[in-house]
């Protein structure tokens, strides 16, 4: 086989690219791992930033998004009985979509059926190879059986776990991480949500947040131990939880229900650099990994797309290679910039294992900072609906 694009992983990055480049006539070859069941039936944050938004109008692929998705104008913050809202339409003019990333992920395999793309599923055994050299190709198995694409560039858009991060040689990549030494136990419930935006709660028991998918589905998390498991917690011990943990006022009028998924995620900020090597180049949880605190993971992947795009794009309808060239430098920035707030709100919420009394001050005053002072606000907002690309 051959195509001009190679692209490792059938989630919304892989997906987003692939369709982009349709829109200009570049060809794509998407291999996945797994089935399209499987990838739709993934449970994923689904807070899109404005340029997320704008890149799926771009794509073809906003029109169900733009009638069943919820836009919200701002957030809420609460610290004990104490809530304030950052006001992002009032700040900077722009808004957030809620709108899961599973949903995404539908509307852009229906866009790639719809325009005929061609996209591989159950692939094993994906090798990449040549990348640092003018002609790259890729090796895999279906079906026991081997196969070959030669191209002429590879998106690795394959996530942390992938095989493309690990095609970089340790002599060019470097790899920075924090881990947290805690996670969040989510549980996705058929029951309306407890307010038209979403809750970031911090508390003397630890973080909480309260979310939606839907105004029928309600996703809620509390920060919880990683010793635990999910069976760990009944779906009564979690919602008593939960109220703790929440102004009383939206306890009191929390709808609980049963649990149609629990699970618990770790939290770990991850990048590494570069971002290209050769004609190999990488795309969201490939390269990054962000807390899920202000929902950046999705949305950063999205940066990176957009940056690849444009570099192909200039490449194949304008012979400039000054896109590609830069792509790592330009999605590291932006990068880095996202990696910080979802740090500093990260650390704003939870409670850490070895915080000292003074430590517990310091983040009061940061809360009391935050909802007193309007370049904090302003910063804030800036940054919750999307840096600029």
């Amino acid at each position: 086989m051959k195509t001009q694009v190679a692209i490792i992983g059938g989630g919304p990055s892989g997906l987003l690219l692939a369709q982009l480049l349709s829109t200009v006539g570049v060809e794509s070859i998407v291999l996945e791992r797994q089935t399209k069941d499987y990838v739709l039936g993934r449970i994923r944050a689904g807070v899109l930033e404005q340029g997320l938004v704008r890149m799926l109008e771009e794509a073809g692929c906003a029109d169900r998004l733009h009638a069943e998705g919820h836009v919200h104008d701002g957030a809420l913050i609460s610290y004990g009985d104490e809530d304030f809202r950052i006001d992002f339409k009032g700040l900077v003019d722009a808004s957030v979509v809620v709108y899961g990333q599973t949903e995404v992920t539908r509307d852009l395999y229906d866009a790639r059926e719809k325009a005929g793309g061609q996209i591989l599923f159950n692939v094993e055994h994906v090798q990449i190879h040549g990348a640092d050299g003018d002609s790259p190709y890729v090796t895999f198995d279906i079906d026991g059986q081997a196969q070959r694409i030669d191209c002429n560039f590879i998106a690795g858009c394959d996530g942390f776990h992938g095989v493309s991060r690990q095609a970089i040689p340790l002599s060019v990549r470097r790899e920075y991480e924090k881990i947290y030494p805690f996670g969040w136990l989510g549980v996705l419930s058929e029951t309306p949500p407890v307010h038209d935006e979403l809750i970031y709660a911090n508390s003397k028991r630890g973080f909480a947040l309260c979310s939606m998918r839907s105004d029928h589905l309600s996703r809620y998390y509390i920060q919880c131990s990683l010793s635990e498991s999910p069976s760990d917690w009944t779906d009564a011990a979690f919602w008593e939880e939960l109220k703790r943990r929440i102004p009383t006022d939206m306890a009191e009028k929390l709808v609980t229900g049963p649990s149609i998924e629990k699970s618990i995620a770790p939290l770990r900020s991850f990048v590494t650099e570069p971002m290209r090597w050769g004609r190999l180049f990488l795309c969201g949880d490939a390269a990054h990994i962000v807390p899920p605190t202000g929902a950046k993971g999705l949305n950063t992947a999205a940066s990176d797309v957009h940056y690849l795009f444009q570099g192909l794009k200039a490449f194949y309808l304008k012979g400039s290679t000054a896109g590609i060239d830069s792509y790592s430098a330009k999605a590291l920035r932006r990068v880095w910039k996202v990696e910080r707030f979802s740090w500093w709100f990260s650390s704003l919420l939870h409670r850490y294992p070895d915080q000292s009394e003074f430590d517990l001050k310091m983040q009061l005053a940061e809360l009391d900072f935050l909802r007193s002072n309007h370049a904090a606000q302003l910063a804030m907002a800036e940054n919750y609906v999307g840096l600029p690309y």
